[in-house]
């Protein structure tokens, strides 16, 4: 089958920037795969898409050679192992908090004797290429989100989970969880208690020879999260550019405008 792209950045020691789809839409997914990103995630937990837009964006996606996972609504095994048919090579899964989650999630992961993945492969078996069933265990991606304070709390043993790949950070939730609500939920945390737990997890996912993501806004932090030890970042995603390109060019156009009508007053009289 087709390798897993991000195995093969990592294992040169070179760092991946993830692209994040949360709008339902194949064309938007194109154009964002388009773009140069490493990967690309298709956001099915809070993005306004579900199953049946996910498979016809990974179809519009696969020419870029990018490598396509999913974040999934929740741990839950039919979704799971749905996504993979559908030709994720990565799962992102939300809200793990304890080792025992993280253990029944990789368990979704891989095909027996590793998991207890259902086969039937029904689109990646064509998108993924040849020998699919016997090398799929060895290329597929399972990420389990740290994203509250009992996530914290058993990191190590979440990150020690055997067949677990890495960890994904969710800073937002995260912020809520790990402040009691003190704190606004949002990227780009520079709140001291909030990057020791960054560099928390980064040891915890170097101690057991994992890989550590986080969800980043601007590329100067996720730059920096790179520096830290993170392996892969997130940097915005497809409705947050349509919405900052949008607001930029309005935003320019009433400036010039504006300019442009004192000016031509001045010079009238």
């Amino acid at each position: 089958m087709i390798a897993n792209k991000l195995k093969s950045l990592w294992a040169a020691g070179k760092p991946a920037i993830n692209g994040w789809c949360s709008i339902g839409n194949p064309f938007t997914a194109e154009i964002m795969a388009a773009q140069g990103f490493d990967s690309i995630t298709i956001d099915m937990q809070h993005g306004a898409l579900d199953y049946a837009a996910l498979l016809p964006m990974f179809q519009a996606m696969r020419a870029s050679g990018a490598t396509l996972m999913a974040r999934v609504p929740w741990l839950e095994p039919g979704i799971i192992m749905k996504a993979l048919d559908a030709g994720a090579y990565g799962i992102i899964c939300p809200m793990v908090n304890t080792a025992g989650e993280a253990a029944r999630f990789v368990s979704y992961m891989r095909y027996p004797p590793l998991g207890q993945r259902s086969f039937g492969p029904t689109r990646v078996s064509f998108a993924a290429g040849a020998n699919y069933a016997a090398e799929a265990n060895g290329n597929m991606l399972a990420f389990a989100m740290i994203e509250t304070a009992e996530g914290m709390a058993n990191l190590d043993a979440i990150a020690a989970t055997p067949g677990l790949d890495g960890i994904y950070v969710g800073p937002a939730d995260l912020t809520l969880s790990l402040s009691q609500g003190r704190l606004a939920p949002g990227f780009d945390r520079e709140e001291p208690e909030l990057i020791a737990a960054l560099h928390s997890i980064v040891a915890a996912c170097r101690q057991n020879g994992i890989r550590a993501a986080l969800h980043c806004g601007r590329p100067d932090y996720a730059a920096r999260a790179i520096g830290w030890g993170f392996d892969m970042t997130t940097v915005g995603g497809d409705a947050r550019f349509l919405a900052a390109a949008a607001g930029a060019a309005v935003a320019g156009f009433r400036k010039l405008t504006e300019t442009a009508g004192a000016d031509a007053t001045k010079g009238a009289y």
